[in-house]
């Protein structure tokens, strides 16, 4: 099916604003989705230049899809700068809040799903937490390779996440005042000095507490508060979105309707899929996208209500 895409700036009361790229279909069937990018990332991670990525397949399928880029990716103002910062409860209230609304205006729809890679997961289940009134409009969701605190231990872990996210990462943030992971070449995106701060807090502590205020999101989100959840982890990925740590972050969500399914040979794909290749190898258009799209079908009339585990 053809689609048309259009782009928007979302304005955040607190300055700067979103980029939303828009995926319109000819025929649109079932509710928009919502696709949420993670650390040191844009929303390209859905959508190539050249019209591949999840994003353009689900237009493709018939589903209006919106893409963000969080303040300081891609087009979205201001960049990353000494003195220009944001932290990351700013984007679980402010830009969340924001996307969500703006998806609902542009669709004409009251509910969406909401499709987030890696650290944007956390995000996304952080704004449900502190806004549980965002519950009613996001019908599900599909987390890919999203953990919060990492804990397992290998030569990847200790390289990526203590060696370079931990240590070598906030000397370069003390250094610019922001981090500068596309010169670095650890990312494709630079990331803001606050929120980076934010996130080497959570990825090392076991409470997980927003670091200006105190507020305990494990807490509240300990009677429900999730919708329905696809959990995706790449059997390859050793650091990043290590099954184990996914199904621990599964365990800090609280009671919710969810699945935990590992992409690899042995679970049934054509290969073993890593933290990134899950979303952008040629393989995942017949291994991954088509799972992702079957859970929201499924999900697309439930109600709003806290579900149990399953």
């Amino acid at each position: 099916m053809n689609y048309q895409t259009s782009q928007h700036h979302v304005p955040i009361a607190t300055g700067g604003g979103l980029h939303l790229t828009r995926f319109q279909p000819e025929r649109i069937h079932g509710l928009p989705i919502l696709c949420w990018h993670g650390a040191i990332e844009s929303g390209r991670i859905f959508h190539s230049r050249s019209g591949k990525g999840l994003a353009p397949w689900l237009a493709r399928q018939g589903h209006e899809v919106m893409v963000i880029d969080q303040r300081g990716r891609q087009d979205a103002l201001p960049r990353p700068a000494r003195g220009v910062s944001f932290s990351q409860r700013e984007v679980i209230t402010d830009e969340v809040d924001a996307a969500l609304a703006a998806c609902l205006s542009l669709s004409g729809q009251s509910r969406c799903h909401i499709m987030a890679h890696s650290w944007g997961g956390v995000l996304i289940a952080a704004h449900l937490a502190r806004i549980p009134g965002s519950r009613g409009h996001i019908a599900s969701q599909v987390y890919f390779g999203t953990k919060r605190r990492v804990r397992v231990q290998n030569p990847s872990k200790w390289l990526y996440i203590d060696l370079v996210w931990k240590g070598l990462a906030p000397l370069a943030r003390r250094m610019c005042g922001y981090l500068p992971a596309r010169t670095l070449r650890w990312g494709s995106d630079d990331e803001y000095a606050t929120s980076h701060a934010d996130s080497v807090t959570w990825v090392r502590e076991t409470a997980w507490r927003d670091p200006e205020d105190g507020f305990d999101y494990a807490t509240a989100l300990s009677q429900g508060g999730l919708p329905p959840t696809l959990h995706l982890a790449g059997l390859r990925d050793q650091a990043l979105g290590h099954p184990r740590d996914v199904a621990r972050f599964i365990e800090e969500c609280g009671p919710h309707r969810h699945a935990l399914r590992i992409l690899g040979r042995e679970h049934g794909q054509g290969r073993d899929y890593g933290h990134l290749d899950m979303l952008t190898h040629p393989d995942a258009v017949a291994d991954v996208y088509p799972q992702a799209l079957a859970w929201c079908q499924a999900h697309q009339g439930d109600a709003v209500s806290v579900e149990e585990d399953t």
